[in-house]
């Protein structure tokens, strides 16, 4: 299982902290090309994401490169460097349709074709931003098999909904869109980035909240927000113990040729098991909550 709790999100334009990040120890560090960036510093930011991309400290840490948009003058660059430079995800922005993904999906064969990087092992990510991006969630989810996750982005979302950010009421809907829609499509979901990085409290509600929802993880902007977040994702000692019982009543119950899986009385059917192997995997990463 493949733990993308946090991706931290770095300005590609911030040669210091491109070089540095990887002590932060997010799961995945995302570099920035798009709003991040400004329009004078596109180009110069493009070269110093190629070159990060290739840093030996990245090798252990999935890396995403966050491009502009392909129908603008930097997308295709943006997407030639980070694909070349061997970015692990590139994340599209502004995702509406299926469609978005498939031309992404098209340019990336070409890259890879191109440069001898080997065909399929750029995944992509889209990037939900808009209304019309949630009602089209579930086939944007399936329009690709490089698609390893979605990722609800809140404020242009917010934007286009003539709302603005609040305790979280406003997204709602965006939330349980996205979120089924990874899950019909077997991929994983992200949420929106807190940007007060000030209000732990408000931050660690809403990493409960999106937990409980099921989401894979967060978009990040902090990287004080990392040890926070992954110590919430983190099971109890309570749960690791209950998940280990699991995993013994269930193998005991194969090497005795039972159908019938039961623990402390009670039957325990094929999903508590897997949830129990999903809580035994978030231990090993990241041990027990604090």
């Amino acid at each position: 299982m493949t733990l993308r709790r946090s991706m931290l999100f770095l300005p590609g334009s911030n040669a210091a902290m491109l070089s540095t990040a990887f002590v932060y120890k997010p799961d995945s560090i995302m570099f920035d090309l798009e709003d991040a960036v400004s329009l004078r510093e596109k180009d110069a930011a493009r070269l110093l994401v190629f070159h990060a991309l290739q840093l030996p400290v990245y090798r252990d840490i999935e890396t995403v490169v966050r491009i502009n948009q392909l129908s603008t003058p930097f997308g295709p660059k943006d997407l030639e460097a980070a694909v070349r430079g061997g970015a692990d995800v590139i994340r599209l922005p502004k995702t509406d349709s299926a469609e978005d993904v498939h031309q992404l999906e098209a340019e990336v064969e070409r890259i890879e074709r191109a440069s001898g990087r080997e065909f399929g092992s750029t995944k992509l990510m889209a990037a939900i931003e808009s209304a019309s991006g949630v009602v089209n969630a579930l086939s944007i989810a399936k329009s690709s098999p490089r698609l390893i996750g979605i990722a609800l982005a809140g404020f242009d979302y917010v934007m286009d909904m003539q709302t603005e950010r609040g305790d979280g009421t406003e997204l709602f809907y965006a939330r349980c869109a996205v979120l089924h829609a990874a899950r019909a499509a077997g991929i994983d979901a992200f949420d929106v980035v807190y940007s007060d990085v000030n209000n732990e409290e408000g931050f660690l509600k809403e990493v409960d909240l999106i937990k409980r929802m099921g989401f894979n993880g967060k978009s990040l902007i902090n990287p004080r927000q990392i040890e926070l977040l992954h110590n919430a994702y983190a099971p109890t000692e309570e749960e690791v113990d209950y998940a280990r019982r699991v995993i013994a009543a269930a193998e005991q119950a194969e090497r005795q040729g039972l159908g019938v899986i039961a623990l402390n009385g009670k039957m325990i059917d094929a999903p508590i098991v897997n949830h129990a192997k999903r809580v035994l995997s978030r231990a090993q990463a990241s041990g027990t909550r604090k």
